[in-house]
């Protein structure tokens, strides 16, 4: 068996992956409860709550990988919280991934 320890594992890592399963079972709920008929937006092609959150989690990827290549992920600073807590600027980047897929779900 290979070794995993190369993986980061985080509380962040684990809080990403909880929202996903969290929204995946709301979606699950939504379509059971309150059935959806495909909506056609910017896109010109039908889409439901699935393709939505689809595009947006691709986008955001996109957006962070981007974000990373040109801006880094040096701290923007450090929080008087303890030994000191550090603000990542990939915060930047999931308010931004926020925003696209506010816009996903809204035009698309």
């Amino acid at each position: 068996m290979e070794s995993i320890a190369w993986m980061a594992w985080t509380p962040a890592t684990a809080a990403f992956f909880g929202v996903i399963a969290a929204l995946l079972a709301l979606m699950t709920l939504l379509a059971v409860k309150r059935p959806e008929t495909p909506r056609v937006g910017v896109l010109a092609i039908p889409t439901t709550r699935g393709d939505r959150l689809f595009i947006s989690l691709l986008g955001a990827a996109f957006i962070h990988l981007a974000f990373i290549a040109l801006a880094g992920t040096a701290p923007l600073g450090t929080l008087p919280v303890g030994e000191g807590l550090e603000v990542s600027r990939l915060w930047i980047a999931t308010g931004l991934s926020l925003l696209w897929a506010a816009a996903v779900f809204r035009w698309v």
